[in-house]
């Protein structure tokens, strides 16, 4: 049984943690850079940083509903 909300939450995960990556890496080389880019790299490290916790609450709400129902079933 394949349950679509843990399917997303997983693929949301892994979007988040490339997004995570690739701020950290612009965040990494900014010494050098505009404090415009230095700011937009910030806020994407948040924005990455709060889709991760926002997947992981999804992930764990369909896990706990995957265990009531067979419970409930079976």
């Amino acid at each position: 049984m394949q349950i679509p909300a843990l399917s997303s939450a997983l693929e949301g995960m892994s979007r988040a943690e490339t997004q995570l990556n690739k701020a950290a890496t612009d965040i990494a080389r900014a010494p050098g850079s505009d404090i415009v880019d230095l700011s937009a790299s910030t806020v994407a490290l948040m924005e990455s940083r709060n889709n991760f916790e926002a997947n992981t609450k999804v992930f764990k709400v369909a896990d706990d509903m995957s265990k009531v129902l067979l419970n409930v079933v079976g």
